[in-house]
């Protein structure tokens, strides 16, 4: 799949962040799932989980040698995101860039679109 045509980019520091989340697992993985749950005052956040195995209706990447999955119920919440990984002095973590949000919460937990 093109890149440009994927419904989330991810950058070279989460790729490679995803990597060493994967390869410190322990067992197996079939890749990572990106989903969206209701949460927060804004109403959904941003979900990361480990996929033993591949859902039929995932929309399925492949990145670097890593299949990424997304939640066929996030797609609509996620075309055009950027999933970045930042380390700052205080904090390291996952980043959605989300160019569809119209408002985040003020703790930065959850988004709507």
């Amino acid at each position: 799949m093109n890149q440009s045509m994927q419904p989330i980019q991810i950058t070279e520091a989460a790729m490679q962040q995803v990597k060493a989340l994967l390869d410190g697992r322990g067992k197996p993985s079939a890749g990572i799932r990106i989903g969206v749950r209701t949460k927060g005052c804004s109403g959904l956040s941003y979900t990361i989980e480990f996929a033993d195995e591949r859902n039929e209706f995932d929309e399925i990447m492949e990145q670097d040698g890593v299949t990424v999955m997304i939640d066929p119920k996030a797609t609509m919440f996620i075309i055009g995101t950027e999933m970045d990984y930042v380390e700052e002095k205080l904090q390291a973590g996952f980043v959605f860039r989300n160019p569809n949000e119209k408002g985040r919460c003020g703790c930065g937990e959850s988004f709507h679109v």
